[in-house]
């Protein structure tokens, strides 16, 4: 499954040449990462109702051009690989009219309690495993 999430680079977001900071793409990348799990059947909230909770291990993010004010971005967002313990995104920042590659990115998550004790997912949530499998998408970087 590949999602893409609309995003407007706001005012807010851009520095003094008016060029979207470089923090803003790990925000970007979590809306990205919320509608591609949503779209896969279950919300992140419902997921940790359910008591999975999936804490940022590490994140990447490769900057080709500049995004700048008001610029209408597009956030692919794809699941490329689901372990019992793991997830692993990977992420397109493109230009909306252009399609012009602003950016990738991949972010690694850990399956854990809420006490941060890992989760055997295929054993402990089999529901959930199953729905984040269904989800995969072959790596494009």
């Amino acid at each position: 499954m590949i999602t893409n999430t609309k995003i407007t680079v706001r005012y807010a977001e851009t520095d003094q040449m008016g060029i979207a900071h470089h923090s803003n793409y790990a925000v970007w990348f979590e809306a990205g990462r919320t509608d591609l799990i949503k779209a896969s059947g279950m919300t992140y909230s419902d997921m940790e109702k359910h008591g999975v909770i999936v804490p940022l291990l590490s994140l990447e993010c490769h900057y080709k051009k500049a995004a700048f004010y008001e610029d209408e971005l597009i956030i692919e967002s794809r699941l490329t690989k689901v372990t019992n313990t793991k997830l692993e995104f990977e992420y397109r920042v493109l230009k909306e009219d252009t399609q012009e590659l602003i950016s990738t990115g991949k972010t690694v998550h850990g399956m854990v309690a809420h006490d941060l004790t890992p989760i055997r997912m295929k054993k402990e949530q089999p529901q959930i495993f199953a729905m984040l499998q269904a989800a995969v998408e072959p790596s494009i970087q």
